[in-house]
């Protein structure tokens, strides 16, 4: 359980950092209580969407990964942030993304380092 909610709060703080860096890309609430809410809730939305979509996706873009040397990585996790943005609209949460090539990729780029940083620095707990 406590690996569930530290994985939620690393993806909580890198989209954090994606629309604090990445312009296009907006988390919004009423209040910072609420703001910090609802980065909480987009980031167990994205975990729940990496856990179940993404290796599907990953499997049939298998090919462009190797094509790409794995540049394609970006573009899958582009696509899974415009899933995110999608859900969360579907679910009344503040999440936007305001374009594919500049905001979602930048965002992917962004959200992929700050969350490799910071599963480095923070201990596993398995």
């Amino acid at each position: 359980m406590q690996n569930i909610l530290i994985k939620v709060l690393v993806n909580a703080v890198a989209i954090w950092v994606a629309t604090a860096v990445i312009p296009g890309v907006e988390v919004s609430g009423d209040s910072t209580g609420r703001t910090i809410v609802t980065l909480l809730v987009v980031g167990a939305i994205f975990g729940v969407v990496n856990a179940i979509i993404k290796p599907v996706v990953k499997l049939f873009s298998f090919p462009f990964y190797i094509l790409t040397l794995g540049l394609f990585a970006f573009v899958v996790n582009a696509l899974m942030l415009e899933l995110v943005a999608w859900l969360s609209d579907q679910l009344s949460i503040s999440f936007t993304i305001d374009d594919f090539f500049w905001s979602a990729i930048g965002a992917a780029v962004v959200v992929t380092f700050v969350s490799m940083v910071l599963n480095l620095v923070l201990p596993d707990s398995d």
